[in-house]
């Protein structure tokens, strides 16, 4: 069994898929399934698996992404993600999630490409971007060098 197999075995059963069904996805046999789910505590009725685990996530056992279990600190806050990369992961898909205010929401345009934003929590936001603010504070055109034209892939311009 490849790492990825038993990846797609974990995922599929946390989500409550029966062995027979996840050996037939992965291609492997249902018992060789069964036996991996056995090792790493993922045995019993596959509702009761998808239960426990959203059980254990709401009680902070469990990463909140993944579902992978999280051993906490004594001190500070406790921790929701096993890693920056579920955490980043999660927010991505659950923005509706943050506490955000209504009134520490103010609608710019950006001094450099003229292009409306949303800037949270800053009022005296001036650019949209990086990129345009390291354009209009040190490119100019009497540098002789031509304006900056906006990317238009949206990974390239951090709002």
């Amino acid at each position: 069994m490849t790492e990825f197999q038993a990846e797609q075995i974990e995922n599929l059963r946390k989500q409550g898929v029966g062995y027979r069904s996840i050996g037939t996805i992965v291609g492997l046999s249902r018992d060789i399934v069964r036996n991996y789910c056995k090792s790493k505590g993922l045995d019993g009725y596959a509702s009761d698996i998808t239960v426990n685990i959203q059980e254990q996530m709401a009680l902070g056992k469990a990463c909140w992404c993944c579902g992978k279990p999280i051993a906490q600190t004594r001190t500070g806050r406790p921790r929701k993600f096993c890693s920056d990369r579920c955490r980043r992961a999660w927010w991505a898909a659950h923005p509706e999630a943050g506490n955000h205010k209504e009134e520490a929401t103010y609608h710019m345009t950006c001094a450099y490409c003229g292009k409306p934003f949303i800037s949270y929590g800053n009022k005296n936001r001036k650019y949209c971007s990086h990129p345009c603010y390291i354009r209009d504070r040190f490119w100019r055109e009497e540098d002789g060098r031509e304006p900056y034209v906006k990317p238009a892939r949206k990974e390239e311009c951090h709002e």
